[in-house]
């Protein structure tokens, strides 16, 4: 899930058939490509997160200060400038809870943009957010007209030969089970042993579960995988316990949990695994154009956005507390080429 495309999927693939549909719809009408920040100008320290999100999200407004010593140490024309241009490639569908268009059909909501207006205004920066595809988040970052993307970006030694990292969230997979099966992962592959778990072919969480099946089958035990043909048939088979569990991204498994909060099948996150394996805590992170000069003090104001409480309200709000870093770290190792 460390390519490009199939970063971008494996998050859209985890929507349910109705709510890609009505993403979709929404994603169709912001095709023009840039949607400003609501709320947040260099004059307010107040920002508004979650918002518009259709029940995705709490919705509430944070009290978030300039922080003079880390504007100091911006490019100058960024500085300057006054704007911190974000890019997001959430086009054409969006992918909740991370990035998607709001219930106005304009606004772009999610956990990524939402960071993104916070970091901007830690540096005393008006937020101006552009939504591309995926592919043109990447040519927006390479022209200059985008300072920095916030949009599930994951690190790898690769992409650190041409862009500059802030990280801000761990890269997991998750199994999502009904609230009322007590089963945990613990991290330890041998608790999978007899289950029926669901996982989406060609993917990065199949990868790992079926390297898991290959070692429960070395030890006389084994998992029955299925596949369905999209997320909504997952989620059937689910809440009619026709499997145990489903195997996917953190992000999108956050999401449905959610969604079926108020629903007879109530579901739960029953464990995280990290989605680089278990020899590498995969993370996500803030991108900016090598040598920028960006990714320090957007570094340091994410830092400062988790001293405050500002950090860990906003992924609370989105339901992605399990995927909290203790630090934002600059160019941290990233996936190597073999697992990417």
């Amino acid at each position: 899930m460390h390519r490009p495309s199939l970063l971008r999927n494996r998050l859209v693939r985890g929507l349910g058939a109705t709510t890609a549909a009505v993403a979709l719809a929404a994603g169709l009408t912001a095709c023009g490509g840039d949607a400003k920040a609501t709320g947040t100008a260099p004059s307010s320290d107040k920002v508004t997160i979650g918002a518009l999100s259709n029940g995705a999200a709490r919705q509430a407004e944070l009290s978030v200060p300039v922080v003079e010593s880390l504007r100091a140490q911006l490019p100058n024309e960024v500085r300057d400038r006054g704007e911190l241009v974000i890019g997001v490639g959430a086009l054409p569908a969006g992918f909740p809870p991370l990035a998607f268009v709001g219930t106005d059909q304009k606004t772009l909501t999610g956990s990524e943009p939402d960071l993104g207006r916070l970091v901007a205004a830690t540096l005393g920066l008006k937020p101006v957010v552009k939504n591309s595809t995926w592919e043109n988040l990447f040519v927006g970052i390479d022209s200059g007209k985008v300072d920095v993307a916030f949009s599930n970006v994951t690190v790898t030694e690769e992409r650190k030969k041409k862009y500059d990292f802030a990280s801000y969230r761990q890269d997991n997979l998750a199994f999502e089970a009904l609230k009322d099966n007590a089963w945990e992962f613990g991290g330890d592959y041998r608790n999978l042993a007899g289950k029926t778990v669901s996982v989406s072919s060609g993917t990065n969480q199949e990868k790992i579960l079926l390297e898991w099946q290959k070692k429960l089958q070395s030890e006389g035990k084994d998992i029955t995988v299925k596949y369905f043909p999209d997320a909504n048939s997952v989620y059937l088979a689910l809440s009619g316990k026709k499997i145990d569990l489903n195997f996917g991204p953190n992000p999108s498994i956050a999401y449905h949990i959610t969604q079926t909060a108020s629903s007879n099948a109530p579901t739960r996150n029953a464990g995280s695994f990290s989605g680089a394996g278990e020899t590498l805590q995969g993370l996500i992170a803030a991108t900016a154009k090598k040598g920028s000069g960006l990714a320090e003090p957007v570094a340091q104001a994410i830092n400062h956005l988790a001293g405050s409480g500002a950090y860990g309200k906003l992924l609370t709000a989105w339901n992605l507390s399990n995927e909290a870093v203790t630090t934002s770290q600059v160019n941290p190792p990233g996936l190597p080429a073999t697992n990417s």
